[in-house]
């Protein structure tokens, strides 16, 4: 009996091993492609004037009833609110509030007092208004802060210039790096980000006691960097 089988075993065997021989050669031209790839970053960046500024001013007060004091707080940030409205190219709207016991110092644990802070947040391109309603505002409001950005529109324009100018930075590199080794080249992968930008500028209470003193102290907004990031692979063809 097993005499009978031999046949069917070597007609077997003839029949597996070109699929074999088949499998064997394609791995190592598959690992000869990835070879030719070659992984690589470019970036560019693009000026954004900051055209927006964003200020946050704020009422706090202590009190021995809350509700007074709640009533007072709350009129005072009114107030404000009512004098932004007049102005056209600034936009206001009310910020956190908060309320804290202020307790004796007896350490007893009895409370003394109430504490209560309460915010609005006022931004513009204008910066000329903006820099006049802060002034008016610091007759009744305290100045938290302000910082100058690019707004929105002016970033995403600026983000579409460097995009532009980060994928033609890509393409510059692929083709010098092809040329380099005397090969063609294809794009296979390209990843697209930005990174961010240069922190807003910002004016604190601290450090800008002349802008606290004149209603119309002019506000600089400088510039900030945006930039593209590009990771990208191109394939080396013959």
């Amino acid at each position: 009996m097993s005499l009978r089988l031999w046949p069917s075993i070597i007609l077997g065997a003839a029949l597996v091993s070109p699929l074999a021989a088949t499998v064997a050669l394609a791995a190592p031209e598959q690992n000869a492609r990835q070879q030719q790839t070659i992984e690589f970053s470019a970036n560019a960046s693009q000026a954004a004037p900051n055209d927006l500024g964003i200020a946050t001013l704020y009422a706090e007060s202590n009190g021995k009833d809350a509700a007074v004091l709640a009533k007072e707080i709350n009129r005072r940030i009114s107030k404000a609110l009512d004098l932004a409205r007049g102005f056209a190219s600034v936009k206001a709207q009310s910020g956190g509030v908060s309320t804290w016991p202020v307790y004796a110092k007896n350490g007893q644990g009895k409370i003394e007092s109430w504490r209560m802070r309460s915010e609005i947040r006022i931004e513009s391109r204008d910066l000329g208004a903006l820099s006049e309603l802060i002034g008016r505002l610091q007759s009744d409001l305290a100045l938290s802060g302000v910082a100058m950005q690019p707004a929105p529109e002016t970033r995403r324009k600026a983000e579409e210039e460097a995009t532009v100018g980060a994928i033609q930075a890509f393409e510059q590199r692929a083709a010098l790096i092809a040329k380099t080794l005397g090969k063609q080249y294809r794009i296979v992968h390209m990843s697209i980000g930005d990174s961010g930008g240069m922190p807003p500028i910002r004016y604190r209470m601290q450090a800008a006691p002349a802008m606290m003193a004149d209603a119309a102290a002019p506000l600089e907004g400088g510039e900030s960097e945006l930039a593209v990031n590009i990771n990208g692979r191109i394939e080396l063809l013959d």
